[in-house]
């Protein structure tokens, strides 16, 4: 065989596919947005569990087969405060504070059981500020939390996906290999390791590489302060450096989705995006 062809044939092998993040919206009727750039997948997110619906899933299906779009995962919000920054975040995010973890579970739950009815691989949500240290009192109860909706959500066939941020590389590993419940995953946000000052996010490759299912395709500098997280930038603006970062995951095997998410709004956003899903159409078809 040719060495061309060859080279090609593993080129198409390590395809990885460009969505976009899509609020769940107009009762399922919601692919509109991820159509205006021409892709055809998505993550749907969501922080109203009570659209987690049948009527609802089967709009989606629906919806989604009518538009050709596919939904690679089901981004899963939790009742309760929300406060991103290094103060109130460890003590109102994920499933780590004990006084909010019920409701989250079930609410986790509700998802999951939405996410099987549309035909999505995977819930995805912040699992919190993970205690770095395992003999922290905490530690043992949130891994009771993650494994009670990791189990509950192997019982439907789909995975549990952690989206990276407020825990260092190796604080997920070790959560994910005492959960052992088989069926874990990473939703890998790059900018995200940057932006809570959590790490490198090409290297952290190393470390836990073969859990990264999904990507999140967003950018952004180190914090500056020890109170409040870094900025998020337009992709390509910040440090995650994305062409070596597209490289790394080729070497790793990953075939898994880049969804793009800009945490603005309006024209901006918009034109954001579409700048990134050009840019990384370059940067992937150098690598």
């Amino acid at each position: 065989m040719p060495a061309r062809r060859w080279r090609s044939i593993i080129k198409r092998s390590f395809k990885m596919e460009i969505g976009v993040m899509n609020g769940l919206r107009n009762g399922g009727k919601c692919f509109d947005h991820v159509g205006q750039f021409g892709l055809n997948v998505c993550q749907l997110v969501s922080w109203d569990s009570s659209l987690a619906t049948k009527e609802i899933a089967e709009t989606v299906v629906k919806e989604s087969k009518k538009t050709k779009v596919r939904v690679c995962a089901m981004w899963a919000g939790v009742p309760g405060p929300a406060k991103w920054n290094f103060v109130e975040g460890p003590s109102t995010l994920g499933l780590v504070p004990p006084e909010f973890r019920w409701p989250r579970i079930e609410a986790l739950k509700k998802w999951a059981d939405f996410a099987a009815m549309i035909k999505s691989p995977a819930i995805i949500t912040h699992c919190g500020f993970i205690p770095e240290n395992p003999t922290d009192t905490n530690y043992p109860g949130v891994i009771v939390a993650i494994r009670d909706v990791a189990d509950h959500c192997k019982k439907l066939g789909i995975e549990f996906w952690f989206e990276t941020g407020q825990e260092t590389p190796v604080t997920v590993l070790r959560t994910i290999e005492r959960v052992g419940t088989g069926n874990l995953g990473i939703n890998l946000d790059p900018a995200n390791l940057i932006l809570y000052g959590k790490g490198n996010p090409i290297d952290s490759l190393d470390v836990f590489g073969k859990y990264v299912r999904n990507i999140h395709v967003k950018d952004g500098f180190y914090p500056v302060n020890g109170d409040n997280l870094g900025h998020e930038v337009k992709v390509g603006d910040g440090k995650v450096r994305f062409p070596e970062f597209l490289k790394k995951l080729k070497e790793i095997g990953f075939k898994g989705e880049l969804i793009i998410e800009r945490e603005i709004s309006g024209d901006q956003q918009v034109k954001d995006i579409r700048e990134t899903v050009d840019n990384l159409k370059k940067w992937l078809a150098k690598i």
